[in-house]
Parts: structure tokens; sequence; C-alpha cells
């Protein structure tokens, strides 16, 4: 990873692998930068702004990445900036701009076929998202606020668990 911006916004962004929306990997801003040669990024930064996301402003860019998804032609997409380190929810952030380019052309949208990692079944984005849940839902177009709140019981059993081991 490039920058400590990278870092930060890598949580949600890496969702971004189970698709073939580029993940910015190819430019010097890899997971910060999430685009396809049909979105247009201004549009697409425009709507996310409205979210009202904490933490963060996404701004329209197009951008070409050197290798990998869309390797040499102009994508239209985001750049996450987070603003504020403490408010940012990266897995939120990352999950709503998914859902945003997803419903923008469901038609040109595709989730990436296996095979990832070492795994051959399996939608790639459901091994990263842990499960078809999250792949269905934004299929479904379920809102955004029942996404998060359908990762609460999970967050509550990690962070009982985590306890234990927290030395600060």
């Amino acid at each position: 990873m490039p920058t400590l911006d990278t870092a930060i916004v890598y949580p949600g962004t890496v969702l971004y692998e189970g698709t073939m929306l580029s993940e910015g990997r190819g430019t010097t801003r890899p997971f910060e930068l999430i685009g396809a040669p049909w979105l247009d990024g201004d549009q697409l930064a425009e709507r996310m702004n409205k979210v009202g996301l904490k933490g963060v402003h996404f701004r329209g860019v197009n951008f070409e990445p050197t290798f990998q998804k869309h390797a040499r032609v102009t994508c239209g997409g985001c750049q996450i900036h987070v603003t504020n380190r403490e408010a940012f929810l990266p897995v939120k952030a990352g999950v709503s701009l998914l859902r945003e380019c997803y419903w923008s052309a469901p038609d040109r949208f595709q989730w990436r076929d296996p095979p990832y990692e070492y795994e051959h079944d399996k939608m790639p984005i459901d091994i990263l998202a842990g499960s078809p849940t999250l792949r269905q839902q934004i299929e479904s177009q379920v809102p955004l606020q029942d996404i998060v709140a359908n990762w609460r019981p999970g967050v509550a059993e990690f962070q009982e668990i985590r306890r234990n081991y927290l030395l600060y």
C-alpha cells in the first residue's frame, strides 16, 4: 500500500476485488480510486456526497489504470477523500459506493467470476464479504441503513471477544 490514505479506505474498497470495477490498481492511488469505463464520475460523486456519510468526501475523477482491470482504458469514478479518520466508517462507505455503482448501470455492472485466490467455486464478492448476503442485499436494493444494521450482532460479538485482548 503506497500511502496511509490507502490503508484507511482499504477495509471498504477491498470489496471491489469481487467486481469488474477498477479498484485503482495500476494507479498511484489504489483502493482510493474506484471506477469503470461506463461510469460518470461527477454524477457518481454527487450522489455519494448526498448520502451524508461522515468523515469522507467523494471527488469525481477520470483515471487510466496501467494494469489489471480496464488497463489503458479511461475510467470514470470517484476518489475517496477521508476528511475525518475518527468519523469515517470504511466498510459502510465502500458498500455505499458499491450500491451506487451497481444501481447506476445494473446492466453493465458485473460481479467478478471465480476463481479468486485459491477458491474456484464461490463468487469472489461472497468470499470477501464472508457470505452471499451482501451481494444479495445490493442486488435487491436493500437500503444502506438496513445492510449496516445487519452487521451489528457480529460487530457486538467481535467487540466482546476482543475486549480480553486490549492492552491499553
